[in-house]
């Protein structure tokens, strides 16, 4: 398997002709690969975040049709309004409490989604701070 080219390559020789001096063209650029790859990182997490949101919400969705159908059936089957009334007054209670305890799942899927993406986009932003300092560093001779 061939390695794919660099398209940072031709950047760092384009700002290497320019000579900064006190500056390594190479390193900053690197620097610059490196974040690119941190926000490809940081989007990957996002979108199989978003994925799983989506599969979830769907799962629940189909447990949520089911139970409907279940509890329409329960309730057709020709029982007095009394008890009719109380087998509603359960479903719509059961129905609530899920519904509270799928939300909290799904935000809690999505804080945690944020938090991986935001890590990878933090820890770069630290590994930037500590390049720069090194990069101005004065170099001893």
């Amino acid at each position: 398997m061939t390695t794919p080219p660099n398209p940072f390559a031709d950047f760092t020789k384009m700002f290497e002709q320019f000579k900064l001096p006190g500056m390594d063209m190479s390193a900053v650029m690197e620097a610059r690969r490196k974040d690119i790859e941190a926000l490809g990182e940081a989007n990957k997490l996002a979108y199989e975040g978003m994925q799983a949101l989506i599969q979830k919400q769907t799962e629940i969705f189909g447990e949520a049709m089911q139970q409907i159908q279940s509890a329409a059936q329960q309730m057709s089957t020709g029982s007095n309004p009394v008890e009719a009334m109380a087998q509603q007054n359960e479903f719509v209670q059961k129905a609530l409490h899920q519904a509270l305890e799928n939300m909290r799942e799904l935000a809690e899927m999505a804080r945690k989604s944020q938090a991986d993406a935001m890590a990878v986009i933090g820890n770069r932003a630290q590994q930037n701070l500590q390049e720069a300092g090194a990069l101005l560093k004065p170099k001893s001779s």
